[in-house]
């Protein structure tokens, strides 16, 4: 009878439920310590932890197959590596511009998104930005667990051995899936590392990823000189086609931070000053380039060498007898991999998890959910199968992140021109509530951009469903999201401006009473409570 006293009062949604902090924001019911703006103290990110933040992150799986996967739809290096560039250089204005405004503000995405998108209706964007932080999860375990195998057969040969007893339909081998597995438990524990300490992963990635890329790219070039291997690679495709296959593969380079870019506030709210994260324009284009022409460079050698386009590293190291070399490089993918995952996908998810249910979900418990969820109930591995179908997912999700962007960026400079009020977005009944908690701006900006696109996400899922030039649409979806959004939303605010949400300057939580306070005093005299929060804003 204790047992199962024990057992029902383990599912009880109190036992559950968060202990309550004495922080600012937690006392009103929709914040819990995670989702407050960040206190002085936790503000410790300098501009180097940004630059190994991106050193490391450029050093991944997924920046290599995008890279390498480029060559196999038809394009040359040349063609490829500027496509590249020009992506990776629009990515990191609209970084530091979303970024500025965490660095500013101290709250993550899901909170400031509120002052854009109305406080219901920003629950959109970030149930959005959950799935694809949980269906970018399992495509990273999916890599990390191929980093897995080449170590385990650098160690034990046999396992190349190891009977399958699954179809080949299923696009996993036994052997795979149980190194899925391992590979899930080894990441486990990273995410119970707060994220004002995560910096430190990043500093040694930092540091041990270039040196395998480095050695990959020597490699390369000792085994099949330029002159016969990279050089004298050409494009398999011209004219028109060309022209949509290269717009296609930028956009593609756009889709795999465009998810960070509209989220990349949940790292920038720990920003030491605003100044510490203005390194993003510069660093981001450069090391993205530079990794991505070691993948393109190691992926035409490879052409030379073994006769196919390989354009996943792991089936390259699946190629070498130097098992030491293997296990190295495929060591380097995995941690790589792990900080990569962690940073860009299960804290984005616990992070707007966070938001969604404040009561009983914090960052980490958001993490276990997106290692549980995103982990199992997808298949990554359905996902990779063919270069064709990863261009295609990175496409995909595009059609919703690059409105979001816009209209993020758009409200904070060009509509509100940064003078917005962190505590109402902590408040549903606030001034972000716009009609009924909606901004129908933002709605019509999203069915503007996002139902022009729609059917060209349908074709890539299933190219049997023919929808004519829809398609070219589709293939320049975060560029048209981005810019079309932006217009209709900055249009549409100046002609119907949402009075009620205009502030004379920022009123910060740096600058406020604690918030139950705060609102008793809005109640009874919002002029002196104006007052009482523009002493030293700025």
């Amino acid at each position: 009878m204790a047992q199962s006293g024990v057992l029902v009062d383990f599912f009880k949604p109190s036992r559950w439920a968060l202990e309550r902090e004495e922080t600012t924001f937690a006392n009103n019911g929709w914040s819990n310590k995670d989702m407050d703006p960040v206190p002085l103290r936790l503000r410790t990110w300098t501009t180097w932890n940004y630059i190994s933040y991106w050193i490391s992150d450029a050093t991944n799986l997924a920046v290599w197959e995008l890279a390498s996967s480029m060559l196999a739809i038809g394009l040359s290096w040349r063609q490829a590596l500027p496509c590249i560039a020009v992506a990776y250089g629009i990515i990191s204005v609209v970084m530091v511009l979303t970024g500025t405004i965490g660095a500013r503000l101290h709250v993550a995405f899901p909170v400031l998104n509120r002052s854009s998108f109305g406080f219901w209706f920003s629950y959109f964007t970030v149930f959005s930005r959950v799935l694809l932080s949980m269906f970018w999860f399992g495509i990273q375990t999916y890599n990390g667990s191929q980093c897995v195998y080449q170590m385990l057969k650098a160690i034990w040969p046999s396992i190349a051995n190891m009977p399958n007893q699954l179809p080949v339909s299923a696009n996993i081998t036994s052997s795979g899936f149980l190194c899925y597995f391992l590979y899930w438990l080894i990441q486990l524990p990273f995410l119970f590392v707060t994220p004002h300490k995560i910096r430190w992963l990043f500093f040694a990635k930092g540091v041990l990823t270039p040196i395998a890329w480095l050695a990959m790219i020597i490699w390369a070039f000792v085994k099949v000189p330029a002159s016969q291997g990279l050089f004298s690679q050409h494009a398999a495709i011209e004219g028109n086609n060309f022209s949509w296959a290269w717009l296609s593969a930028m956009n593609s380079a756009l889709g795999i931070y465009a998810s960070l870019s509209v989220n990349i506030p949940d790292f920038t709210r720990y920003a030491k000053n605003e100044r510490a994260q203005y390194v993003q324009p510069f660093i981001i284009p450069i090391a993205f380039t530079l990794c991505s022409f070691v993948g393109i460079a190691v992926t035409s050698a490879g052409i030379q060498l073994y006769g196919e386009v390989l354009w996943n590293p792991l089936l390259l190291i699946d190629r070498w007898d130097n098992r030491a070399a293997a296990f190295f490089a495929s060591f380097v993918f995995a941690l790589t991999t792990i900080g990569t995952n962690i940073s860009a996908n299960s804290l984005g998810a616990g992070n707007d998890m966070t938001a969604l249910c404040p009561k009983y979900i914090n960052i980490r418990r958001g993490q276990i959910l997106c290692a549980i969820i995103g982990g199992w109930a997808l298949c990554p591995w359905e996902i990779l199968a063919n270069a064709a179908g990863f261009l295609s997912f990175m496409n995909g999700y595009t059609i919703f992140l690059g409105p979001f962007a816009g209209i993020m960026v758009t409200d904070f400079y060009l509509v509100h021109k940064g003078c917005v009020d962190v505590p109402a977005m902590y408040d549903p009944s606030g001034r972000y509530r716009y009609t009924g908690g909606f901004n129908w701006r933002a709605v019509l900006a999203m069915i503007v951009t996002v139902v022009p696109t729609f059917p060209g996400l349908i074709n890539s899922i299933n190219p049997a469903i023919k929808i004519g030039y829809a398609t070219h649409l589709f293939d320049i979806a975060w560029m048209y999201g981005f810019f079309v959004a932006s217009l209709v939303y900055y249009v549409t605010s100046s002609l119907f401006p949402a009075h009620d949400t205009y502030v004379d300057g920022l009123i910060s939580a740096d600058h406020v009473l604690p918030i139950d306070k705060q609102y008793d005093e809005d109640r009874k005299s919002p002029t002196e409570t104006m007052q009482s929060g523009t002493e030293g804003r700025g």
